[in-house]
């Protein structure tokens, strides 16, 4: 159901508090399609780069200023997966599997030769998490923002069927967001699959605010469910908030520059 919040703002929209930052804009060239790029460089020691989650395009993380922030000490980059924004689509199945190959493009694109901090909310956290455990060379740490994790994200057909047909009608069978609700079951199946993260910094922001569709049980199970980032990682740190919905980046954004600032310093 967390995925759910999504169509909130997808609905309603929401204001881009850095429309006056001087991102650059630039595409990542695909053999089917482009990416839509938006990138801040001075040549920082690490790059950060920027995973929303399903149905979210690169704006997310500019509301409230919190790449804004980020950006006066460390090079970032977000942008928008295909079907979103500025992005094109190709015909391909929109799973974790793809949505990692293509994270990897952009990382290709912006890294040059440096390790990445990636940065990863709702079911962007299962994208990061693929590309780490893919990637670990280039991997110096991860911060999840209340990420999607199969223990907890397991919907029935009828569930995943409701998702998709609320961005289909919204949006359209083209939109990213409709493509990616249609993988969210095999999804779950491929992420029970993986490895344990590699041994790099991790950092964990949970909600624990309960509400008329959030339990304490519920919360619970979503705590327990994030504990499992843990298994296999020396340096791992676990931050709830009963402050902040599933936003957290909106809801609470000190709380997420404080805890990459504290990522960043654990790095050698």
């Amino acid at each position: 159901m967390l995925l759910l919040v999504s169509l909130f703002f997808l609905t309603f929209g929401r204001k881009d508090d850095t429309s006056k930052v001087a991102f650059k804009e630039s595409v990542v060239q695909l053999s089917t399609h482009k990416l839509a790029t938006y990138s801040i460089e001075s040549n920082s020691k690490y790059l950060v780069v920027f995973e929303s989650g399903l149905g979210d395009d690169h704006s997310v993380w500019k509301f409230k200023k919190v790449v804004k922030d980020i950006s006066a000490t460390m090079d970032v980059v977000v942008y928008d997966r295909a079907g979103y924004g500025k992005s094109t689509i190709d015909n391909t199945p929109r799973d974790i599997n793809r949505l990692s190959i293509e994270l990897a493009s952009v990382v290709n694109k912006y890294a040059k030769d440096r390790k990445v901090i990636l940065v990863g909310h709702s079911l962007g956290g299962m994208v990061i998490r693929d590309f780490a455990i893919k990637h670990p060379d280039i991997v110096a740490g991860v911060l999840f923002i209340d990420p999607s994790h199969e223990n907890y994200n397991h919907p029935e057909q009828a569930v995943e069927d409701m998702i998709y047909n609320a961005f289909n009608s919204s949006k359209g069978a083209d939109f990213g967001g409709t493509k990616e609700a249609r993988e969210l079951i095999e999804d779950a199946a491929y992420m029970a699959a993986l490895p344990n993260m590699p041994n790099v910094p991790v950092v964990v922001l949970s909600s624990m605010k309960t509400d008329a569709r959030h339990s304490a049980i519920d919360r619970q199970n979503w705590y327990n469910a994030h504990e499992l980032f843990k298994n296999g990682v020396t340096d791992f740190t676990h931050v709830t908030t009963t402050k902040s919905g599933h936003y957290i980046m909106i809801d609470e954004p000190r709380l997420v520059i404080d805890n990459l600032n504290l990522l960043v310093a654990k790095l050698p």
